[in-house]
């Protein structure tokens, strides 16, 4: 019998969940400890082994599984502090890069600076080599074109390397080559990143961008995951260290390391999984699910019991990330976000306090005002349970600032207090609307799934600002990200690039491709330790019509089903558009695998019945634009099978409360999570 644990680092806090050998949980939460995140982690898992009650040593030496979702390489491209990076290409192609397919993130905005670039010009250095799109040598590689290269990016203070050439996905040779050169001119460098291994399909502008962030974060990534290795090593941990990846799937630290960019975002990805899972439990059909932390607010539609995983066209912190990834776009909005003031007009995040300083009220020398003083200030915190009770908050210091911010716009501190509370929630509602706008749906026809510390602080609000019915909180809400990575079923999303107009295609090629494939998936799989007979395969073969640039990925039982896979992508591009392309022949661009591995759940939850249940305390809040005097507290835990709250209340756990408005009614779903039904809103204010 051993213990499971699943870790995420967030801007604020640290959250470790446990799952004991009987399969019940346990959820903690440290401060993150941005100088060196190891420590935050460390101090979560002695948080967990003292719940246990045995040292940290005896816990991890019981632990057969950690999965770690690592926000290391967003940070490091937030503050674009990755290595010093160089970059060597296919002659002709030097600025292929600052080019970026001619895309502005804001076409309207004729002022906005490109990207900070990763490699300026002088470190993007061409190398005379061509292969064909056939996979043929036309020009061979000139050895002392790299090894001139290669002595100028040291001389320049160069760390890290990327390696792109043109078609290398066909024939990896001249990369291959490259590298071995490069080492053996600068064997100290950090890194060598080769395209073909980071991204081993088309098009060409994706796989350099992609291959030059890989080089950018994967020193840093190598860095923090061989000091927390080490530091787990040293306190017991004696098996693989597992890293979460930004399709859903797990990597071992080596592994994550090599082929960092795949970290990016990864942290989130186990929170939409265990939403995905908690809403079809629950029996909702389509949702959005919501992440409201302490820095960030992240949004994910989920429809047919999964989020969409994209594929090319992934733009994270302004480069282009062609590995597939979760689509969870993220604003900068959390309990950190501090309230501030520019002309005398109020103003709301994106900057974070973090976890150092933190909010005022966490009396750790923050002195900018955050939504969580406000919400403190409010009543709508307990300031003495809050964190299970480990931290008192500072309701005097949090007042205090809010005054000062107040006078700026003329406003006490209670006034201040809610209108940084609405400027919040409109950012965060119109992330939403973002979302569901861009995919053409109706939020009236969804319902919102919240989690994260904040979540369900501000779910009522949102939701009936998006005309929904219904909010669903999910048992440890607070922690979901990290049960979900320890809970989610794990998944490797890869694909291997193969061109030829598809009734040319040859089958044998396309069927070896399939099997490297699969092998990859099942030795990531093996070391996350799901054995074969618990793994399914999803095969796809990618498909464009002559001048597209972006496949398109049709579902298909084998990979060399290309009759099928044709019949059905023509009808879905006539589906899609109206439009009757039957004459045109499409072309095969790769094959893409999914396969899932099936990961063992926690035990069953089952919740009793009860009678009905009594407040364990009473505050005034605010909610829903008014004062409601000796509002209702409850606990989670006291709400039994049969039971119900209506609102205005507040609804407590170890790491989160839920806010419900007037009319609103809660009550536990059999699996533990509370389900909120949304009554009407109130036509007038009781001041």
């Amino acid at each position: 019998m051993s213990y499971r644990i699943g870790i995420d680092v967030g801007g604020t806090f640290t959250d470790c969940v446990l799952r004991r050998p009987d399969g019940t949980l346990v959820l903690e939460k440290a401060p993150t400890t941005p100088a060196d995140q190891s420590d935050g982690v460390v101090a979560g898992l002695r948080q967990l082994a003292g719940v246990e009650g045995i040292a940290l040593g005896a816990l991890l030496s019981r632990t057969r599984t950690i999965v770690h979702g690592t926000t290391t390489g967003d940070n490091t491209m937030i503050q674009m502090s990755g290595a010093s990076t160089g970059l060597l290409v296919t002659e002709g192609f030097r600025d292929e890069i600052e080019m970026r397919r001619c895309y502005k993130e804001d076409i309207w905005d004729p002022a906005l600076p490109p990207p900070e670039p990763i490699a300026r010009r002088r470190v993007r250095l061409e190398i005379p080599e061509r292969m064909t799109a056939e996979g043929e040598v036309l020009d061979p590689l000139d050895e002392e074109a790299v090894r001139k290269a290669t002595v100028r990016l040291r001389n320049l203070g160069v760390t890290s390397i990327a390696v792109s050439f043109l078609h290398s996905y066909l024939n990896p040779a001249h990369e291959l080559r490259a590298r071995e050169l490069v080492l053996d001119e600068y064997p100290d460098v950090e890194m060598v990143s080769l395209s073909h291994e980071v991204l081993p399909k088309p098009p060409e502008f994706e796989r350099t961008s992609t291959t030059l962030v890989n080089a950018y974060v994967g020193p840093p990534i190598a860095r923090y995951l061989s000091r927390l290795t080490a530091r787990l090593a040293e306190e017991g941990y004696t098996h693989e260290l597992l890293v979460a990846t930004s399709a859903g799937g797990v990597a071992t630290a080596e592994q994550a390391a090599r082929r960092a960019v795949a970290t990016i975002g990864s942290g989130p990805t186990g929170g939409v999984s265990a939403a995905a899972r908690a809403a079809e439990e629950a029996g909702l059909g389509d949702v959005i699910s919501v992440d409201m932390g302490g820095t960030s607010y992240d949004v994910c539609l989920i429809r047919g019991g999964r989020p969409e995983v994209k594929m090319d066209w992934n733009w994270r912190h302004r480069y282009c990330i062609g590995i597939p990834m979760v689509d969870i776009p993220s604003v900068g909005a959390g309990g950190g976000s501090i309230a501030w003031e520019e002309g005398g007009v109020l103003h709301v995040g994106p900057q974070s306090a973090g976890s150092q300083p933190g909010p005022v009220c966490y009396g750790r020398g923050g002195t900018q005002p955050t939504v969580t003083d406000a919400n403190l200030v409010l009543g709508r915190l307990d300031p003495e349970g809050f964190a299970n009770g480990r931290m008192t908050l500072d309701l005097p210091a949090a007042r205090s600032a809010l005054e000062a911010l107040g006078r700026r716009v003329g406003l006490d501190a209670e006034a201040t207090a809610a209108a940084a509370l609405r400027l919040v929630d409109a950012h965060m509602t119109d992330a939403v609307r973002r979302v569901l706008s861009l995919a053409g749906v109706d939020p009236r026809r969804l319902d919102l799934v919240a989690f994260g510390g904040m979540g369900a602080v501000h779910a009522s609000t949102q939701a009936r600002a998006l005309g929904m019915k219904r909010v669903l909180v999910p048992s440890g809400a607070a922690g979901l990200s990290a049960l979900g990575l320890l809970t989610a079923n794990h998944v490797v999303d890869d694909s291997r690039g193969y061109i030829a107009p598809w009734q040319e295609a040859d089958r044998e090629v396309l069927g070896r491709l399939a099997a490297e494939l699969e092998a990859s998936a099942r030795g990531e799989l093996d070391v996350a330790g799901v054995p074969d007979d618990r793994i399914t395969l999803e095969w796809s073969v990618l498909l464009v019509y002559p001048g597209q640039t972006f496949d398109t990925a049709i579902p298909v039982a084998e990979p060399t089903d290309l009759e099928g896979a044709v019949a059905e992508f023509h009808r879905r591009n006539e589906e899609a558009r109206l439009i009757e392309a039957r004459a045109q022949e499409p072309v095969v661009r790769g094959i893409r695998l999914t396969a899932i591995g099936l990961v063992d759940q926690p035990a069953p939850v089952t919740i009793p019945e009860g009678e009905a249940v009594e407040p364990v305390g009473h505050r005034d809040m605010w909610i829903a634009e008014a004062w409601r005097p000796a509002t209702p507290v409850y606990r989670l835990d006291q709400l039994l099978g049969g039971v119900s709250v209506s609102g205005p209340a507040a609804i407590t756990s170890a790491f989160t409360t839920v806010i419900l408005h007037p009319g609103d009614v809660a009550a536990t779903t059999p699996r533990g999570d509370l389900l909120v039904e949304l009554g009407e809103e109130e036509s007038s204010r009781s001041e």
